[in-house]
Order: structure tokens, then sequence, then C-alpha cells
């Protein structure tokens, strides 16, 4: 193991420097950690909430010493760490994993929930380099739609999609309906998507039909974050330290277990 590898790996102690409230069930907590605000699109952290537990993270942006991730309250960590206010110490690692390639052409992005988080990170920065971006997000309910204004910042009017299950904002469907009447039309250099495994599964199968290239980044059970203990294996891969973003070519190795099955808290396999 390398020495940055090292002390990526070393916990540190950090502060909470703000909270922000994004949805219902959704809260942005900015920190304070110079190495993981070298973090790239498509990394993560593991954030230590002491006394509960350890939870791995996108990152949603990092700079000026600064690193910013978005939670949503499901289970006992993430609720306590809502239950936590500005100034409150919390431990932190990373950052861990590989990042999006940056393509300079025409590019699709496709988030669903807090997976848009990744994806609003990477399109701030390929913003700087093309003005060709699409933006599809999908969510549940109007309430659960997130970062609009941000995207709108970074796409225009006509290039950024929503859709919700309940028709409350958007286009009444899900994710991936926009997306295969998109790619019906036209080409793109690179497709970038993250959200619920099997909603990237959908996705993949999408791109592939359409013979169109994938990055996508997976989410599955992660305990150490440098792929010792396995726990996040799909098919040879270990998510944390393989991935968490990858291309169309290692999807199709993963095709077998990719949305159908992951590894449990005891290690055995459960399905979706």
């Amino acid at each position: 193991m390398s020495a940055l590898h090292t002390t990526n790996n070393s916990i540190r102690t950090s502060q909470i420097v703000r909270i922000r409230t994004e949805s219902p069930s959704v809260k942005t907590f900015i920190l304070n950690d110079k190495l993981c605000a070298k973090a790239k699109p498509g990394q993560f952290l593991m954030l230590w909430i002491p006394g509960v537990d350890e939870i791995p993270l996108s990152v949603l942006d990092a700079g000026d010493n600064l690193v910013s991730v978005s939670v949503k309250a499901v289970g006992d960590a993430t609720m306590h760490l809502h239950n936590l206010e500005a100034g409150a110490t919390i431990g932190i690692r990373g950052p861990f994993g590989n990042s999006f390639t940056e393509s300079r052409g025409k590019v699709l992005l496709v988030g669903g929930g807090t997976g848009t988080a990744p994806l609003l990170f990477l399109a701030k920065q390929l913003a700087a380099k093309t003005e060709r971006i699409s933006f599809v997000e999908g969510a549940k309910t109007k309430d659960e739609l997130l970062y609009v204004k941000e995207l709108k910042g970074v796409c225009s009017e006509k290039t950024l999609v929503t859709t919700t299950e309940d028709g409350t904002a958007g286009l009444q469907c899900m994710v991936t309906t926009p997306l295969a009447e998109l790619l019906e039309k036209q080409k793109y250099d690179m497709i970038y998507a993250c959200g619920p495994e099997l909603m990237v599964k959908k996705i993949f199968q999408i791109t592939e039909a359409h013979k169109q290239p994938l990055e996508a980044s997976l989410e599955r059970l992660m305990r150490c974050g440098i792929g010792l203990c396995g726990s996040c294996m799909i098919g040879k891969y270990r998510v944390c330290r393989d991935g968490p973003v990858f291309n169309s070519a290692q999807l199709r190795e993963m095709q077998e277990e990719l949305g159908i099955s992951k590894l449990g808290f005891d290690g055995s396999r459960i399905p979706f």
C-alpha cells in the first residue's frame, strides 16, 4: 500500500462546518478535511459517527480544505448524523476509489436520488470544458428532487430533464424513460450514471442496446473502504477499490450480479 493511501486511510477527527437541508429526508454536511478536499468526482469517503457506525458517502463537492456530502436519513447511523449540529466532531477517512473520466465532448448525466450528488460535482467540472452537457434527474416526488437550481447553473433549461414517479414535478415516469428517448435521437461521447443499482442496471441495458458508452457509480455495503474485507464484491471486483465507477466493459463482466443480488452484513447473498 502506498504512503498516500495509508495517509488517506488514517482516521482523522473533523468538525461539521455547516449543514444545509436539501429535502425532507436529505441534508448536506460541509466538513473540514484537507485530504478529502482533494477528492475528484466519483470518489467517496468513510464517515464515522462516534459511538454509532462508519458509513461510505459519495463526495458532493471538494476544495479549499472543505468537503461536502449529502446524506439521506435511512438508518440508525444516518439518523444520528442528521441529529448532529454544526460544530459537532466526527471521524473521516478517504478519499477512496476511482473517479469519473472527464470527457470534453457531448455528455449526458443520469442521476437518481442522492446519486445525483457526485454527478453534480462532475457536471461543474465538465462545464468548464464543454457546453454540451445534458442531465436527466429522477426522484419519487418533487420534494425529493435534489440540486435543481445548481443543475440549472451548468445545464440549459432545454438540456435538464426532471422526472418524478408521482408526477408532482417534471415528467411522470422513471428516469430511464427520457434516457431511452434521448438515445434514440443522438449519440453521446459519454454517459454518466449514479443512483440505485436497479436504476443503474436499466441504464446499462439501454446504453448497451444503443451501443453508447457508459460510466456508472455503484453503491454496495462497504466496511473497510480499501479492498480488504470483501463486503462490497460484485463479480471479481471490489467496489471500494476497483470502483466505485465502472465502465461498460466492466459492467458487462458483472451482469450476473448487477441489480440481482448483493452481499449482506453476514456475508450471505441477498436478492435486490
